[in-house]
């Protein structure tokens, strides 16, 4: 830990830090509201979990600086540590919700147009309800929708933090995509045939719904559910998994925090379904599930379990396993541009689905971080013009990681080995 030393903290960043759509959240539920802090003199991963630690939901990360979403109280604690902290306030400040991102509604009508077109190879399902009510669709595509084969099953998730409205976008593409060019194109017609694909297109649509519902962007994180005893509101539905929930550092306890933990393992009831909806996958004691991709905004990043611990090798990762979601991991990203790593090369995390689908349900799979690269290309909220570009630059990536869902061990050769 850095030693304290006098600084002003809470100091308006400098002018000139326009960002395109990106505005501090205005939108209240408590006098305490989340606000961009950037943080200066951190370049470690270890930093970066001391800072996250707190509480902060740390939000881009650059050589020497983070910028973090905290309450004033949890910028403070930071700046207990020795950080300099300091106040984004970006000039202006009266962005609207982007009405080129899809809401709840419409992306029910979306997946209603892709089924009713498709009904061969595109169904829909209710796998759950929000907190407020709201339906969780899941939306299977494959050949033979209507029968449960034994094939390879495939899941994509999006949206488990409210304000990551560009992952809604990816579901919608690839549904679009695997269903649009089944038939034409001879490798998606391929991977449609010899897989199960589940696409969960919202997770948390509370979230994104609240969020995009003020005259500006509301910067939320979480769900919508009430804390007992407790003004502040939500649960970080990524912090709430239950494999290591709460064990090491990687999210908080305080129902202020960006990266509250929920009050038990699976309390949001989001991520309860989800995880009953995964572990519905296992069929004769095997489950089904080989592989998966969370899609989350922003840095252009692709990670992979564990986040919990900066080790490789540890208790429910062999020297295999990890090999093969690294070697994975980077050869998906050679396709998108993205930057491969462990989750933990960024930060300790704890309560995640990343760590959840491979230590609980030996999934083998990925974190998408999505454009863009940084704050300042717009952050979690870049115009909606970049939406076609962003989701199609994907396509290669997703169809690799098809490609290997019949065994992923296949990509360090030792398919032998590990499937049969």
């Amino acid at each position: 830990m850095r030693s304290p030393t006098p600084r002003r903290i809470l100091a308006p960043l400098a002018a000139g830090a326009l960002v395109l759509g990106l505005l501090s959240p205005a939108s209240a539920d408590t006098a305490d509201d989340p606000a961009l802090y950037e943080v200066s003199g951190v370049s470690t991963a270890q930093e970066r979990t001391e800072i996250a630690s707190t509480g902060a939901a740390i939000d881009d990360v650059s050589a020497d600086t983070v910028l973090v979403t905290a309450t004033a109280e949890t910028a403070r604690a930071i700046d207990g540590l020795g950080y300099e902290v300091t106040e984004f306030n970006p000039p202006t400040t009266q962005f609207a919700p982007d009405d080129g991102y899809t809401t709840y509604s419409e992306l029910r009508d979306a997946v209603d147009q892709v089924v009713a077109q498709n009904p061969g190879i595109a169904a829909q399902s209710v796998y759950g309800y929000s907190y407020q009510g709201r339906e969780l669709i899941a939306i299977k595509i494959s050949d033979n929708v209507g029968t449960d084969e034994d094939e390879p099953e495939v899941l994509f998730t999006h949206s488990q933090h409210a304000r990551e409205h560009l992952t809604v976008e990816m579901a919608v593409y690839l549904m679009e995509l695997l269903t649009g060019e089944y038939g034409s194109d001879t490798r998606i017609t391929d991977l449609v045939d010899g897989r199960e694909i589940w696409i969960l297109p919202m997770v948390n649509p509370d979230g994104a719904e609240y969020d995009m519902a003020g005259s500006s962007w509301r910067y939320w994180r979480k769900n919508r559910q009430p804390n007992a005893g407790s003004s502040y509101v939500g649960t970080d539905l990524n912090r709430n998994w239950d494999y290591n929930w709460g064990c090491c550092g990687g999210s908080s306890g305080s129902t202020s925090s960006e990266t509250y933990r929920g009050s038990a393992p699976e309390s949001a009831p989001e991520v309860a379904q989800v995880a009953d909806f995964v572990r519905s996958r296992v069929v004769g004691g095997e489950q089904q599930i080989t592989s998966a991709i969370d899609f989350h905004t922003y840095s252009e990043l692709i990670l992979w379990p564990f986040g919990y611990t900066y080790s490789e090798v540890t208790n429910g990762m062999n020297r295999d396993e990890y090999d093969t979601h690294a070697a994975l991991g980077t050869y998906m990203a050679r396709a998108n541009g993205y930057t491969p790593q462990q989750s933990s090369d960024l930060y300790v995390t704890d309560g995640t689905i990343n760590d959840w689908l491979w230590g609980d349900q030996r999934i083998v799979n990925f974190t998408y971080e999505m454009y863009p690269s940084s704050f300042w290309g717009g952050g979690f909220y870049p115009p909606s013009s970049v939406i076609d570009r962003e989701t199609a630059r994907n396509r290669e990536a997703v169809l690799r990681l098809l490609d290997y869902a019949d065994c992923p061990y296949r990509i360090i050769g030792e398919e032998d080995a590990y499937c049969g």
